[in-house]
């Protein structure tokens, strides 16, 4: 079995990485201008971008989380943390917030507050794969499905999520049972 990426990125986390790229932009772009003058504000804001992209492609980049044979792997751009499969209860894909549909594991134990672990949000799926984004959530679905049955973790599943999910998509529904 091979690592599995999934994670989403929390609102307050979302918000604090686009303060630091606004932060990055205003600050190349203020050391632009003090350097070579008023006349190259513009010039400024254009490096401040260049680099708040590559900024913001390190921060994005290592926060998330990794489904490895061993433990669970939870990273942010300041630390990372394990979580043993010992402690996984259950799995559900269920309605997230704004209508979303949220694949999430639930823990038990441990001495943090959240015992969830969002591994993956994705819109409704109404129609068949029509971009890169949809082929990509199609496989994190099936590749965090095939880990959790690997692992004999139960997975709970709203039936209009089933249906749309084998409809457009073509993954067949959990089978019923103690391990679907």
């Amino acid at each position: 079995m091979t690592m599995v990426r999934a994670g989403v990125v929390p609102g307050h986390r979302m918000a604090g990485y686009v303060v630091v790229g606004v932060l990055v932009v205003a600050s190349v772009a203020a050391a632009t201008v003090g350097v070579f003058g008023w006349n190259r504000v513009f010039t400024g804001l254009f490096f401040g971008a260049a680099v708040t992209v590559g900024v913001m492609f390190a921060l994005f980049g290592r926060d998330g989380v990794e489904l490895t044979e061993d433990a669970i792997v939870r990273r942010t751009p300041w630390g990372t943390s394990t979580v043993a499969w010992d402690r996984v209860v259950a799995g559900r894909f269920a309605l997230g917030e704004n209508g979303r549909w949220t694949l999430a594991l639930d823990l038990n134990g441990g001495d943090e507050p959240h015992r969830e672990l969002v591994l993956l949000s994705v819109p409704p799926v109404a129609r068949p794969i029509g971009s890169a984004y949809d082929m990509r959530k199609r496989e994190q679905v099936d590749e965090i499905r095939t880990i959790l049955r690997h692992k004999r973790i139960p997975v709970t599943i709203l039936p209009e999520i089933a249906d749309g999910l084998q409809r457009h998509w073509k993954i067949a529904p959990p089978a019923p049972g103690p391990h679907t």
